[in-house]
């Protein structure tokens, strides 16, 4: 039943199924909005990890942030439930949730609990090529029959800073080595920063990270995500590895340099912001301080 939205009660609920991964979260809100856009009246409650929610607080196109509680998910009482992350207990969750209809991905395990299977991205989509993240979680709203529309930009929401003088946000870690730049070209993008674009440099880092090594710049370790969105919303720039603040800094249009490891560019790039993404074929430990710093003129244009 590929499109059980026109099939869905006025103010029907959908449970959309959102576990791990701050990118995968930020790059779902397309999708969500496309999937509202369609069914204004339905109600749509996400389900995600309570490290995660705050990249939905605010987000108008949600009725209801759920963790990932079947009990809960239950008694939430969705028409829809729709998992968008397909292991183990995303299935489990779609499975106990008590919904009318469970639909998940063709090539997710467990794909014998889903009653709408929706097929590859590439095959709604019409296309051959390797699609984003955001194109991937988008095109399952259009199986299930929202309207095919242009995918937009993430959206994250965000309380209001203080006005002040303008700064770059600059993000030195990443889930793993093979996709952290050196700290040392971070302080040469610091500088640069500083002395070519006037920026303060503001230095982040997730909850048991360090920062010493860039100790004359300011720096935050562990903030909440609603603090750094906050500080996002009103930076001027961002630079750092393919992780999740580039998202984040993506979702609030800021311009983006983001430094590639071994990801797939084509999946993970920015997204619908202006970017550049810099990447060298023998590894991100081969990139250079001159390719970081070009792409920083060249994305002087665009900011």
């Amino acid at each position: 039943m590929p499109h059980v939205l026109e099939s869905l009660p006025n103010g029907g609920r959908v449970a959309v199924i959102r576990l791990r991964s701050l990118g995968d979260c930020v790059l779902t809100t397309p999708a969500l909005a496309i999937l509202k856009q369609s069914r204004p009246d339905l109600e749509v409650g996400i389900v995600v990890e309570d490290r995660f929610r705050a990249v939905f607080e605010g987000n108008p196109d949600l009725s209801a942030i759920l963790p990932p509680s079947h009990g809960l998910l239950r008694r939430w009482r969705p028409h829809l439930c729709l998992n968008l992350h397909g292991g183990g207990t995303s299935a489990r969750l779609t499975a106990l949730a008590g919904a009318r209809w469970r639909a998940g991905f063709a090539h997710f395990r467990y794909d014998f609990l889903y009653d709408i299977r929706i097929p590859r991205a590439q095959e709604i989509l019409g296309v051959e090529r390797t699609v984003h993240t955001a194109e991937h979680l988008a095109a399952a709203m259009f199986y299930l029959g929202a309207p095919r529309v242009e995918i937009p930009r993430a959206r994250l929401f965000a309380a209001d800073r203080p006005a002040g003088p303008p700064y770059a946000v600059i993000h030195p870690y990443a889930s793993e080595p093979a996709k952290t730049w050196r700290s040392s070209g971070f302080c040469k993008v610091a500088e640069y920063l500083e002395q070519s674009f006037g920026l303060e440099p503001v230095f982040i880092a997730g909850p048991g990270e360090e920062l010493s090594a860039f100790a004359r710049w300011r720096t935050q370790v562990g903030a909440p995500l609603g603090e750094l969105k906050s500080l996002l919303r009103r930076a001027s720039l961002f630079v750092g590895n393919d992780s999740g603040p580039a998202h984040m800094a993506a979702a609030f249009g800021l311009p983006v340099v983001a430094i590639f490891g071994n990801s797939d560019r084509e999946v993970w790039r920015p997204w619908k912001t202006p970017s550049e993404v810099i990447w060298s074929p023998q590894g991100i430990r081969s990139v250079t301080d001159e390719q970081v710093l070009e792409a920083l003129e060249r994305l002087r244009v665009h900011a």
